[in-house]
């Protein structure tokens, strides 16, 4: 008869895989390891006797630790036009200033055109017209997750190709 290991030290022989794991999915270590201490800690606050499966329920912690990690990034990069101090504006009142934005909105146009149909939807709905996610994903017909990816895709697209317009 083979003897379970107890939930509390349970983590231990899972800490390694978790950090080899999720460092490469999130192409991010420190992350990762942010990630997989805050599951072990939220495990060992709570009631380990419930937790049948130790090493699934960190990996499920981890995966949604970094999730919540990667939407507040994303929340950080997109600051909307009216919220940005003056100096940081696109329009200014120089001789150059409808010419910049001119530009930033060709660059912004062609970005979205690059996109496929359905990431031009999502992020359109999403960040021009406020739609949440779930509206989406039910207008769609798609999962909630399939719309995260699309709008990450999209967000991570026009962000490489708008770079050059952040100073």
């Amino acid at each position: 008869m083979s003897r379970r290991r107890s939930p509390e030290h349970g983590w231990l022989a899972y800490y390694r895989e978790l950090l080899g794991t999720w460092a490469r999915r999130s192409r991010n270590g420190l992350d990762a390891e942010d990630a997989a201490h805050d599951a072990i800690a939220n495990m060992l606050e709570g009631d380990v006797s419930v937790i049948r499966d130790p090493r699934a329920y960190l990996h499920r912690s981890v995966h949604n630790g970094l999730a919540n990690q990667y939407r507040a990034q994303v929340r950080e990069q997109a600051i909307p036009l009216h919220e940005l101090n003056e100096t940081d504006h696109p329009v200014l009142d120089d001789p150059e200033s409808s010419i910049r934005a001119a530009q930033l909105s060709d660059a912004l146009m062609a970005a979205l055109n690059e996109l496929p149909p359905r990431c031009r939807h999502v992020f359109a709905w999403h960040r021009l017209e406020g739609w949440t996610v779930p509206e989406i994903a039910d207008h769609m017909q798609l999962s909630v997750s399939s719309v995260e990816k699309y709008l990450a895709r999209a967000m991570r697209h026009i962000h490489g190709r708008l770079q050059r317009f952040s100073h």
